[in-house]
């Protein structure tokens, strides 16, 4: 096996969270026992993704904050929120007060752009101002003004028996410095280094140089860290799919192999008029997965992941995977887990 260059410092996964639309409250528990169970088997982090008008986490904040009552160590992340969505004042004042009730332990992850099917949702979601809408790179920039502690009102005091603070409470100290860009293009990813911004690099990416995912990465990676002030030292999280099977039954493993052959056919093929190009799903023993990781271009660069858990499988197959991550592959890419 090639040696590891970069030992894995961080072991992290991400979660869509599904649930069923008539009883959604049984997902949503799931996900929190998924997390639970993170903490136990010594992960360092646990990150949710991002759902609006779909059957997934649709609030991920409101989902940690619960989260952060059930745990006491584990980071708690978002991979990631578009911003589209969100007003940056009130969302500021959700992620600092999950952040105070967790401890400091949030590490939010954000995306800028138009919601996905925006002509669509615009009259609910901006009835009076779609059109005046900027969803740029400022809209992060202000939130982290906000979350820093920048005055968004000229008065504070007294008024009455009212007080008033001139920035968003509660303060979250330390908070604007943990956060991520999910970036997949060589412009989001300068913008994300230059900016001061963590690399959240998933499964999909642009293609640029090559229809190699890997390659692509590769250059991603060697890109933001070139651009960002930190160097070597600026902090990438690597998300992909890998489906361990140590200890899984046989119909676990013909069902972890048939969901990566669903998806084998994009891999290698730009998709849609951005040239996006996907990840193989990564299924095999703990062995086997190391092999390809510490092989490829792209992973020995990193020593943060946050390994993708497939869509709609069952909790007792999120629970075999987490065990076999945490107590076969990241040892054998270098990781230790965390003091319990």
């Amino acid at each position: 096996m090639t040696r590891v260059t970069r030992p894995l410092r961080s072991l992290g996964f991400l979660t869509i969270g599904l649930f069923d639309r008539e009883n959604p409250r049984a997902g949503h528990e799931t996900t929190l026992s998924i997390i639970e169970r993170g903490e136990r088997l010594g992960f360092d982090s646990a990150w949710l993704r991002d759902r609006h008008l779909q059957y997934g986490i649709s609030s991920p904040v409101a989902v940690l904050a619960a989260a952060s009552q059930r745990t006491s160590r584990i980071r708690l992340g978002t991979a990631v929120i578009p911003l589209g969505w969100e007003n940056p004042l009130r969302l500021a004042e959700d992620l600092a007060t999950v952040d105070v009730l967790t401890g400091g332990r949030l590490e939010p992850g954000f995306s800028v752009g138009a919601p996905r099917r925006y002509d669509e949702i615009a009259p609910a979601l901006y009835p009076d101002t779609a059109d005046q809408e900027d969803f740029g790179y400022e809209r992060l920039a202000r939130l982290r003004r906000f979350l820093a502690g920048e005055r968004v009102s000229p008065f504070s005091g007294t008024e009455g028996i009212e007080e008033y603070s001139e920035r968003v409470e509660p303060h979250a100290a330390g908070l604007a410095g943990r956060l991520w860009y999910g970036a997949g293009s060589p412009a989001s990813t300068t913008w994300a280094a230059e900016n001061g911004f963590h690399l959240l690099t998933s499964s999909v990416i642009q293609s640029v140089h090559s229809t190699d995912f890997d390659v692509e990465q590769d250059a991603q990676i060697r890109l933001y860290r070139e651009t960002h002030p930190d160097g070597e030292n600026a902090r990438v999280s690597q998300g992909l799919v890998v489906v361990p099977t140590d200890s899984a039954t046989p119909a676990q493993r013909r069902r972890y192999e048939a969901y990566a052959e669903s998806r084998r056919g994009r891999v290698g093929i730009p998709q849609g008029p951005r040239g996006l190009l996907f990840a193989e799903d990564l299924v095999g023993t703990s062995e086997q997965i190391a092999e390809r990781l510490l092989s490829s271009r792209s992973f020995p660069q990193v020593d943060e992941v946050a390994f993708a858990l497939p869509f709609a499988f069952e909790p007792d197959d999120y629970a075999q995977i987490l065990e076999d991550i945490a107590g076969r592959l990241g040892p054998l890419l270098g990781w230790a887990p965390s003091p319990r």
